[in-house]
């Protein structure tokens, strides 16, 4: 592969979703993420700014040799700014978290990112879901997508979800409440063929799993898929652990094949999978780095701290690199036993004190 692949969109998505090994990524994200710092530091003034200030002085190429090296940016600047490399005028869609206390992180995207993060999602969650649409139950309700002031992080994962399912059925009305005739009626249907389902974490807990037991109602699906996603804060306020959730899914639904995910506004296209082993997995095009909570050193494997993430994807904003609020513990790279390539990590829940934001956490 040529230098100048590695800047072209059309090239690098079709790389193998978790294909290529740590050396082969490196030169990849090496050559990518360096030009994406150049880019941010000459089209967006608060970035060139910011790397002002943590001693890249001398020159806005910030030229890493390695990717942990690149100068992330906190998570909650994109609240606080209008962290942007376009023209207002170039401003396709405007994304905001989900976050319900305090200011929304506002991310803009021109019409070639937000086309090159559908590609990347697309292909990500193909290599989970097949290439064939599946009856799709959608763990929500449809009048969540409908807000016209800017589509917040939820509403984008449930309309991003939705292209990979057909027949979609929501499962719960405008107030938040089952639709249990709705529900029974689709899986009826189609229990005996693969099933996508997806939904936020706590709202599938609560709104959908609780009330089929409040009910006395169970289903015995075949061959079913649920992704879900979202924070585990009030998961973990009700004493509810990733095994028990699933424990709970299968007791209720049959067989299902549970997968949670993690991703976020600020790096939408970007998401990290959920193995049968429990892992989240890096795909190709991202790289993730644990730091100490205090002196912001890169920890080793094994060792718990902030998480920063880097994408390839974003080009109209400077949020190719950005230090999070989650704790996480990376395990190994290139070895985990489901046999994907990459990084592989797993959360453990959010910095004290850190503000609330997530799809499911900020849903009351």
């Amino acid at each position: 592969m040529q230098i100048d692949d590695y800047n072209n969109a059309a090239v690098f998505s079709q790389f193998p979703v978790y294909g290529l090994n740590s050396a082969e990524k490196q030169a990849f994200l090496q050559q990518r993420l360096n030009w994406l710092t150049h880019h941010h530091a000459t089209h967006c003034p608060e970035y060139a700014r910011l790397l002002t200030c943590i001693g890249e002085v001398n020159s806005p190429m910030c030229n890493i040799e390695h990717i942990d090296q690149v100068p992330p940016v906190a998570a909650r600047l994109f609240k606080d700014y209008g962290l942007k490399s376009i023209k207002d005028e170039e401003v396709f869609r405007l994304m905001r978290s989900s976050g319900t206390s305090g200011r929304q992180s506002q991310i803009y995207l021109d019409a070639d990112s937000a086309k090159l993060q559908s590609q990347i999602l697309v292909k990500t969650l193909q290599h989970w879901l097949g290439k064939q649409r599946r009856p799709m139950l959608i763990i929500d309700a449809k009048e969540t997508m409908q807000n016209k002031n800017g589509m917040s992080a939820r509403a984008a994962g449930l309309q991003g979800m939705s292209f990979f399912g057909r027949n979609h059925c929501y499962a719960l009305d405008e107030n938040m409440q089952l639709r249990i005739d709705e529900v029974k009626s689709f899986i009826e249907q189609y229990h005996n063929q693969q099933i996508f389902i997806f939904g936020f974490t706590f709202i599938v807990w609560q709104q959908f799993i609780q009330a089929l037991q409040s009910l006395g109602l169970k289903f015995n699906l075949q061959q079913a898929i649920l992704i879900h996603g979202g924070g585990w804060k009030k998961m973990q306020q009700q004493a509810v652990d990733d095994k028990t959730f699933k424990q709970q899914i299968n007791a209720q639904l049959g067989d299902v094949s549970v997968h949670d995910y993690y991703g976020m506004v600020e790096q939408t296209g970007t998401i990290y999978m959920q193995c049968e082993h429990g892992h989240l997995h890096c795909p190709v095009w991202s790289d993730v780095v644990v730091r100490d909570i205090n002196s912001l050193a890169q920890l080793k494997n094994g060792q718990q701290g902030l998480l920063q993430v880097n994408s390839a994807l974003p080009t109209s904003y400077p949020g190719h690199s950005i230090l999070t609020e989650d704790l996480a513990v990376i395990h190994g790279e290139d070895d985990c036993p489901c046999g994907r390539l990459g990084k592989y990590f797993t959360l453990h829940g959010r910095v004290p004190n850190s503000q609330v934001r997530g799809c499911s956490d900020t849903f009351s």
